[in-house]
This record gives C-alpha cells, structure tokens and sequence, in this order.
C-alpha cells in the first residue's frame, strides 16, 4: 500500500466533484481537450513548413554594376583595451 491508495483517490475525486459540481468539470475537461487538440494542429502546421512565398515582380531597370565585389569581407579595426572592475561599496 502506498500513500494514495485507490480509496484515496476516491475520497479526492469526490471531494471535488462536491466543491466544484459536475458541470464545470465538464466544461474544464473540454477546455482541455481543445487546447490540447488546437496544440496538436498547431504543431502539424510548423512540421509542414511555410508555403511557397508569392512570387515577387522582378524590376525591369537594369542595376548599375557593383565598383567593389559583392562579397567583400568586412573588417573592423581598433584596439582592445582592459576595462577595470567598478569597486563594490558593500
């Protein structure tokens, strides 16, 4: 015998029945189901992935051509400097 046996359970289970009632029981349990179900399909739809984007107009102008290459690596110059620790005035 554990600590809640099946008669506790019972006890629990009409405890509760006797403070809330029967009908907002109800009702909690099938706000639970379609949350659960809601839950479920939203899960489908992000496993599916998003469809296809519509298509964009390409415009007809033709772009100036680039002076530097597209893909370029960036570089950042500049020094590195210690910042000292702010002193604790506990």
């Amino acid at each position: 015998m554990g600590i809640f046996d099946w008669k506790h359970w019972i006890v629990i289970l009409v405890v509760v029945v006797l403070i809330f009632g029967t009908k907002k029981l109800k009702n909690l349990g099938t706000d639970v189901g379609e949350s659960i179900k809601g839950f479920r399909k939203a899960m489908n739809d992000d496993e599916k992935g998003p469809e296809q984007p519509p298509v964009q107009p390409q415009p007809t102008a033709q772009p100036a051509p680039p002076t530097q290459p597209l893909h370029q690596p960036h570089t950042i110059d500049g020094t590195a400097q210690k910042v000292e620790e702010p002193i604790r005035k506990d």
